[in-house]
């Protein structure tokens, strides 16, 4: 029955277990090349941005109500959607003197709010790390002035500007490795 299939299919992996091992290890090597040498690293520079909607005069030493606080957080969405507009790019690219295309400028940035605080964050991710750099702190730059053509009576003050970064972000070397390894132990069982 299906005990003795089991004990059978175990019997044969481990008589084929070196074959086993020397296709994790060659397809493990060939992603690790293939990672090393193959992909272009990416490097990511943050910066994060605070959105305030309360004015200082309606505060008057009270703490801020969670309707406020979700209306700050609305507004980051809102901000985020005018970064993202070809007018705020545009200037963006000219200002950091970019030779890159609105649509690819687009395609190296993310955003997000921080941990559903007032706090949103821009990421630009790029194969030289000074360009990941100068275009994420040129958004920095740029955007208050882009919001405050927009919205009326909008706050948006830097909280962190991008530093330069070190090493890259992507490939994972590991997960490429523990992928290929995978695969060699698929193709092996198959």
């Amino acid at each position: 029955g299906l005990q003795i299939d089991l004990l059978l299919i175990g019997k044969a992996l481990v008589h084929r277990l070196w074959i086993i091992m020397l296709a994790m290890l060659i397809c493990g090597a060939g992603a690790l090349v293939y990672a090393r040498f193959f992909v272009t690293p990416l490097y990511s520079a943050t910066a994060k941005m605070y959105v305030n909607n309360v004015s200082k005069d309606s505060m008057n030493g009270q703490f801020i109500s969670s309707s406020e606080l979700a209306a700050a957080q609305r507004l980051g969405d809102t901000y985020i959607e005018i970064l993202k507009t070809p007018e705020t790019l545009n200037r963006v690219i000219e200002e950091a003197d970019a030779s890159c295309s609105y649509s690819e400028l687009l395609g190296m940035i993310t955003t997000g709010a921080v941990n559903g605080t007032e706090v949103f964050f821009i990421t630009v991710e790029s194969p030289v790390p000074e360009d990941a750099e100068r275009l994420a702190n040129t958004i920095a730059e740029v955007l208050p002035d882009r919001i405050g053509d927009i919205v009326e009576g909008s706050s948006v003050k830097v909280v962190q500007g991008a530093i330069l970064p070190t090493s890259p972000n992507s490939p994972s070397i590991t997960k490429f490795v523990v992928t290929g390894a995978f695969l060699g132990l698929l193709i092996c069982c198959l």
